[in-house]
């Protein structure tokens, strides 16, 4: 299968890349309290933050460890319905479980085999221990980096992505990641991101897991994706030319002390989106006019 670009836009080139980095990845991900209800919302409920705060203490403890290089743990802000979108990850309902990890851990090592050395410690069983009493499901993907924009920080909170990726042909994935990733570095301003693809012999339900983050909240990052007419006809369109899906969850670094959201926040968002849909049609209508 080669890649086919539908509806070209030279705003919209290939991503801005530098060398892949040589560190080896543990991505764990969890199904704890996934979001319910018609918002994509995850709100924190009280019990998980006993989960978060142990899960901290035990990625800290396993920082310690010569091979590991960093960790960071991550809560769901926001887990989108897109196993309802795009004819490709329809069609593959039946063998694609939709990602709906609300927890995850990201452990970065000194090097690919190192990752793997990494699960033969103690401090590594304790961790996966945690999150096996309190989860539904479990991933664990150990992985290396294919394709980097930039490093990503995790040394002060924002807005952070893991986008679990399906696809018919794992290297024409990868070759329309550059194209997808240029234009959120374009319309998003996205400047920093780190292509995760399973390390070789390693099983995965992902072709690849792309991680990012952003210094903006919640609702403009909705804002900036739903107002937007060419996230249809370029990104998610090229998606499905591609036989490509992709499963997007949007994080922030855990605090076990950060207060619940609040009803009127999700009310907030919820006008937020309601807006995003709102512009995304009228512009739509104006194309279809104007192409008449």
């Amino acid at each position: 299968m080669d890649l086919k670009i539908v509806n070209p836009d030279p705003k919209y080139p290939r991503a801005s890349l530098i060398e892949p980095s040589t560190s080896g990845y543990i991505h764990l991900a969890a199904e704890v309290s996934p979001r319910s209800g018609p918002l994509p919302v995850v709100a924190r409920r009280s019990e998980k933050a006993e989960l978060l705060g142990r899960l901290v203490e035990l990625a800290s403890r396993l920082e310690r460890l010569d091979a590991v290089e960093r960790t960071a743990v991550f809560e769901a802000v926001a887990i989108p319905p897109t196993p309802r979108f795009g004819s490709y990850l329809r069609e593959r309902a039946g063998s694609i479980r939709p990602a709906r990890f609300d927890v995850a851990v990201l452990v970065e090592t000194g090097s690919p085999e190192a990752a793997l050395r990494v699960q033969e410690n103690s401090e590594y069983f304790d961790l996966v221990g945690a999150l096996e009493a309190e989860d539904r499901y479990m991933h664990v993907t150990l992985a290396r980096n294919a394709k980097r924009i930039g490093d990503v920080d995790h040394t002060r909170d924002g807005l952070f992505l893991f986008n679990y990726f399906v696809a018919e042909d794992a290297d024409v994935m990868l070759e329309l990641w550059d194209y997808l990733a240029g234009w959120y570095e374009e319309e998003t301003g996205l400047d920093n991101s780190v292509l995760l693809v399973p390390l070789e012999g390693q099983e995965s339900n992902y072709v690849a897991i792309n991680h990012a983050r952003w210094d903006v909240g919640l609702p403009r990052f909705l804002f900036m994706q739903l107002s937007k007419q060419s996230f249809r006809y370029y990104v998610l369109a090229n998606m499905e030319a591609n036989r490509v899906g992709a499963m997007p969850i949007l994080y922030r670094l855990a605090d076990p002390r950060r207060r619940e959201y609040r009803p009127t926040n999700l009310r907030k968002l919820a006008v937020v989106l309601a807006a995003a849909l709102a512009l995304s049609l009228v512009l739509r209508r104006l194309r279809k006019r104007s192409g008449r």
